[in-house]
């Protein structure tokens, strides 16, 4: 007797090789973590939004840096001076 004489709902399997199983296992995982990231929103477009009053620049090394303190001196994070309003 023959298998599709017993079973005749059966069907034959698909040969697939090991390797090939595998890689294309794995290129759909990464395929399902990726292309949600890949076209997601970024938020590199948003433009940075500061009050001027935060943004110092040295007299000494003319770096500038931000200090939100509401100090009236700060101190250069680059040359270590000190800069005043």
């Amino acid at each position: 007797m023959a298998v599709s004489e017993d079973r005749p709902f059966c069907k034959k399997m698909i040969n697939i090789d090991f390797s090939l199983a595998i890689s294309g296992y794995i290129l759909i995982t990464l395929l399902i973590v990726f292309l949600p990231w890949f076209f997601s929103p970024k938020n590199k477009d948003r433009e940075l939004s500061l009050d001027p009053h935060f943004i110092w620049h040295c007299s000494i090394c003319t770096y500038t840096y931000i200090n939100t303190k509401q100090d009236n001196i700060s101190v250069c994070p680059r040359c270590g001076s000190y800069n005043k309003r």
